[in-house]
């Protein structure tokens, strides 16, 4: 079969890959474990794939996607959101294992995004611990307005579980740092983006983590991808407003709290905030307009190599 000519879609849940090959139409299953994916691999070679489309489930396709890269063949984990608005578009209304894969091959062929490597085994596992401290602030944020909130009946349950959780998050800021500094890449970059204000630890370790393309991808793409740039809403002579969407959350939420504490001690994002606001700009638009200023401005730190200066980026 021609190289030009296979596209393929893989449904990925928990304990099952489903799989659907176009132009051929095949259908085929395999268990998402280790066995499972050494027999998928072994039916794919042979078609010489162009493309094969997976949706990111999670941590249920990360298994799949690594190993049919390390094999070679050219795979991508694409939005969920992507293949459920493409399914609708060409009225595949109906949802099913083998009717994803189905779509999933059909966006293969019709769309062919563009394919992107996945961290490695170190950033997945930095990325792993960010998320888990993640997890433990949020639960610990609920646990403390509870106690706030709760009957006397059960304040000392929870203050008993407020003070195991910080000990957790201590805990995971720690081997953080370790894993961070413990490696000369990351512990450079670090360092780097920590010499901008507003740029704690916090910041730093989810950058490192869940942004990895930092530092590599143009002002406005590294803006598209973390979600922080305006897409037009026009039509005809209407000119609608502007909004952001999509990108990665985990990375946006740091990012604007990073952003409220540079508005207060970053003189040049202070001053931009000023001059937006001074212009009639609503505060919220103001707001993000300073993120994507400060993501500009450390994707320019990590590109050049530069530690930020009170003249960087004004």
């Amino acid at each position: 079969m021609s190289v030009s000519t296979c596209f393929i879609g893989i449904d990925v849940s928990k304990d099952q890959l489903d799989v659907a090959i176009r132009p051929t139409n095949e259908k085929m299953s395999f268990a998402n474990d280790d066995d499972g994916i050494d027999m998928l691999i072994k039916r794919l070679l042979p078609f010489q794939p162009h493309l094969i489309v997976l949706e990111a489930t999670g941590s249920y396709h990360q298994l799949v996607l690594g190993r049919l890269l390390a094999c070679g063949l050219p795979a991508i984990a694409i939005n969920p959101r992507q293949s459920r608005d493409f399914a609708r578009a060409i009225g595949r209304l109906a949802k099913t294992d083998s009717i994803d894969a189905n779509v999933l091959a059909e966006f293969a062929d019709k769309i062919r995004p563009e394919l992107r490597s996945i961290p490695d085994e170190a950033t997945q596992q930095l990325d792993a611990i960010c998320t888990r401290r993640r997890q433990l602030v949020t639960m610990l944020t609920a646990e403390k307005n509870r106690h706030h909130s709760g009957p006397a009946a059960i304040r000392s349950q929870i203050k008993k579980h407020i003070v195991w959780l910080e000990k957790q998050i201590n805990e995971l800021q720690r081997d953080l740092d370790k894993l961070i500094r413990s490696t000369p890449a990351w512990r450079e970059k670090d360092d780097l983006l920590r010499s901008c204000k507003g740029i704690g630890p916090t910041t730093s370790h989810t950058m490192l983590a869940s942004l990895p393309e930092l530092g590599t991808l143009s002002r406005h793409r590294i803006a598209a991808l973390v979600g922080v740039a305006p897409f037009n809403s026009d039509t005809g002579k209407y000119r609608g407003q502007r909004h952001v969407q999509g990108g990665r959350i985990d990375v946006r939420c740091v990012l604007y709290m990073a952003t409220l504490a540079a508005i207060r001690s970053n003189p040049v994002i202070r001053a931009f905030h000023h001059r937006l606001i001074a212009a009639g700009k609503a505060k919220k638009v103001a707001i993000t307009a300073c993120m994507r200023k400060l993501l500009t401005i450390l994707n320019a730190m990590v590109r050049t190599n530069t530690r930020w200066t009170a003249n960087f980026g004004s």
